[in-house]
């Protein structure tokens, strides 16, 4: 291995060039910039803007004074859904019950499709005027409206119109899994804040916003993994906070929004210069149809259509029609009014049976799921756990996947499918091994 260049575009290119050829491997540390620039020959200045460029583009990363090292390449980690032939029952997948998705056979026949070509606009009339109709009152006014591919799309392209590599991102600390991975991917810094029964912490967000968080990402209610929703006062203190660091990028995230069963409360502070709120169909329609409004500043709005313009990336007006015609159709509206009340009784009936064993879940609680508290005395109970669930049968998600900084000591189960019958037999199972097992 030989570092060589003069100026600080032949470093950059000649360490991009060993880390490819892998004589420069994951976790190596670089030479001191004083070093480098007396092996080389060059100005201490020199190298210091190589080792900032390889740091931006996610090729190196700078730890202080500990040095500048190759920054190793993360991997995909967990991903939502169920192992293919699992014969385990579901309590892990985070997956909507699939009796309450829609027909969109049935919903289409509204609106028959129509092949659209370049040059057309990016968003269907009638979507804008659905997605205004969904957003507006929720978040500063005026806005504009753009569609993504799901949500994890939106906050993946939020993300890039203004981040690079190596900046900081405030996310709820145990996280979405989606979440992690994309940040993770980006080279982004992820910054944990921590998670009560009323939200994101106040004093976890100005902590990670005086460590530098140029952005943060709020789930305001049905926090995938722990159910939490932000009280009205919880969110009146975020905002306040935010409201102090405008320049910081604001993403709500709202996924759960027309089956959420809490109220919502905006965090956005009304003068924030860039922020959007974002809202999909994936739990209400399922996650294979992938829309998401977006709802942003004007500055924010244009970012995102330099990426979703005719002719590169936009949303398919195929999946359009079919939100649209969901979204537009009374009985597709009944039967999310039902799911939501059938999701809302499925984890009360959990709840319920979970407590007269003894054990409490983090509540109260939205969404797919329900967060179990494990007793913070290290990961390998959580897997231990797990795996003596599995013996049984039942199959949970571990803490671990939704970690950021901190272990997540906990187990996410997954409500939407469970019956009365399973939700008995699984706590009596659950009590018995963590021996809370109540006698008569």
């Amino acid at each position: 291995m030989e570092l060589a260049g003069k100026t600080a575009a032949e470093i950059f290119d000649n360490i991009r060039a060993l880390t490819q050829l892998g004589s420069l491997a994951p976790g190596q540390e670089l030479p001191t910039v004083r070093n480098l620039a007396v092996m080389l020959g060059v100005n201490r200045n020199t190298v210091s803007m190589a080792y900032k460029r390889l740091t931006t583009a996610g090729i190196a990363v700078t730890r202080g004074r500990l040095g500048t090292f190759i920054r190793k390449q993360p991997d995909t980690g967990e991903q939502e859904g169920l192992p293919p032939g699992s014969p385990l029952v579901d309590l892990c997948s985070g997956n909507p019950n699939p009796a309450w998705l829609p027909d969109i056979d049935v919903a289409l026949t509204r609106k028959p499709y129509r092949p659209r070509l370049y040059g057309e606009a990016t968003v269907d009339p009638e979507m804008e005027i659905l997605a205004r109709r969904s957003l507006t009152g929720d978040c500063p006014a005026p806005f504009e409206v753009n569609l993504t591919n799901g949500a994890v799309d939106a906050v993946e392209r939020l993300l890039a119109a203004y981040l690079v590599a190596g900046d900081k991102v405030a996310v709820e600390d145990p996280c979405f899994i989606g979440s992690v991975n994309t940040l993770r991917i980006a080279g982004l810094q992820i910054v944990g804040v921590p998670v009560d029964a009323q939200g994101m912490s106040v004093d976890g967000l100005e902590q990670a916003l005086a460590q530098g968080a140029q952005a943060v990402i709020v789930t305001p209610r049905a926090h995938n993994p722990t159910g939490c929703s932000l009280s009205a006062i919880r969110a009146r203190k975020l905002r306040a906070v935010l409201a102090r660091h405008p320049h910081v990028l604001v993403i709500a995230d709202d996924h759960f929004w027309l089956l959420a069963t809490t109220a919502y409360h905006n965090v956005i502070p009304p003068a924030a210069r860039r922020w959007a709120l974002i809202r999909s169909v994936s739990k209400m329609f399922g996650p294979d149809l992938r829309v998401a409004f977006v709802a942003s500043d004007q500055q924010t709005a244009q970012r995102l259509r330099l990426r979703l313009a005719p002719g590169t990336n936009w949303v398919s007006h195929l999946l359009q029609d079919a939100v649209g015609a969901c979204l537009s159709s009374p009985d597709v509206s009944m039967q999310i009014s039902r799911a939501r009340e059938d999701y809302a009784r499925r984890r009360e009936l959990l709840i319920a049976a979970l407590s007269a064993q003894g054990i409490a879940v983090t509540s109260p609680a939205d969404g797919l799921n329900l967060w179990l508290p494990l007793p913070e005395s290290g990961q390998s109970v959580v897997l231990t756990l797990v795996l003596a669930l599995a013996k049984q049968g039942w199959l949970v998600r571990g803490g671990e996947a939704f970690s950021v900084q901190t272990p997540a000591h906990g187990l996410r189960i997954t409500v939407s499918t469970i019956d009365e019958t399973t939700t008995q037999a699984f706590a009596k199972v659950l009590g018995h091994l963590l021996g809370r097992r109540q006698e008569p």
